[in-house]
């Protein structure tokens, strides 16, 4: 993970509101995002989901109802939710949580064609189906 920005702004609240799915972030230069839980998830800066390098993303899909049990502190750099289908390894860095709010129409904008594109959607988590059947398992009935 890179370094902080010693220039962005530091959360002063954060807040999980757990009915409406959306984490509260207020920051020291005013700012203040609303985020789903949804979109905190598919955006996780873990390796499960960026990878190792460019090209080595995995999808996210089916995260439309994903909850938030729990975060955790990182330091006085960051915090690590913990997700209600297991997902725990997301650093979440002030400098990453302050661009996913800045940044969040076009992040989500993006997100949702990557989906189209790929015939994936929000209900349907398609990284835990079991593989599709090649039909005929070449044996006579």
């Amino acid at each position: 993970m890179a370094g902080l920005d010693k220039n962005t702004p530091i959360p002063t609240e954060i807040k999980l509101h757990q009915k409406s799915r959306e984490m509260e972030l207020t920051f020291s230069d005013g700012s203040n995002f609303r985020l789903s839980y949804e979109y905190l998830r598919v955006f996780s800066p873990s390796a499960e989901v960026r990878g190792h390098g460019p090209g080595q993303e995995t999808l996210q899909t089916g995260k439309r109802n994903v909850e938030i049990a729990e975060v955790e502190p990182v330091g006085n750099y960051a915090i690590k939710p913990v997700f209600s289908d297991g997902h725990d390894s997301g650093i979440y860095s002030w400098d990453l949580l302050y661009s996913l709010g800045k940044n969040h129409d076009e992040f989500w904008a993006d997100y949702l064609a990557r989906l189209e594109a790929a015939g994936a959607n929000r209900d349907v988590d398609t990284s835990t189906l079991p593989p599709k059947s090649g039909g005929s398992c070449g044996m006579k009935h």
